[in-house]
């Protein structure tokens, strides 16, 4: 999936646009790409001689992979986007450096209603950097 089609699913954008590429999709299931460059914003701050990307970043990575995901399923409904209302389970296994590739696999495990439930794992170099569990909702932003 080209950049213009994840914009198209997902109203992040740059700066805070964590995802790349789209490898593949299915109903339940996105893997996606992103490359850290080292320019970053944040990299300057955590840690300007050590520059390591947040960890909290690697699961925004994800909850943004998710929402592409979930996107196919609000077609229907133009209007909302899907929100995190929960993480459980968080773990940082590795450190993504910059001009470190990370891979990012979710999976829907579960809808609710409006409630989804999302199970992430994002790798680099093939090995676990995080994973996580986490719940969005969907929300019409104009009705805020």
């Amino acid at each position: 999936m080209s950049l213009s089609a994840i914009k198209a699913a997902i109203p992040h954008r740059e700066p805070f646009l964590l995802i790349d590429e789209i490898v593949e999709q299915s109903d339940a299931r996105i893997v996606c790409r992103k490359t850290f460059s080292g320019d970053e914003f944040w990299y300057q701050g955590h840690y300007p001689h050590f520059p390591i990307t947040p960890g909290v970043l690697l699961c925004e990575a994800a909850m943004q992979a998710g929402a592409v995901l979930l996107s196919q399923h609000l077609a229907d409904k133009p209007n909302v986007v899907p929100v995190a209302t929960r993480a459980n389970n968080v773990q940082f296994k590795k450190m993504v450096l910059p001009g470190d590739t990370i891979q990012i696999e979710v999976e829907l495990t579960e809808q609710l209603a409006s409630a989804f439930f999302l199970k992430a794992r994002v790798t680099v170099g093939g090995k676990v950097a995080a994973r996580l569990d986490f719940a969005c909702t969907l929300v019409d932003p104009e009705s805020l």
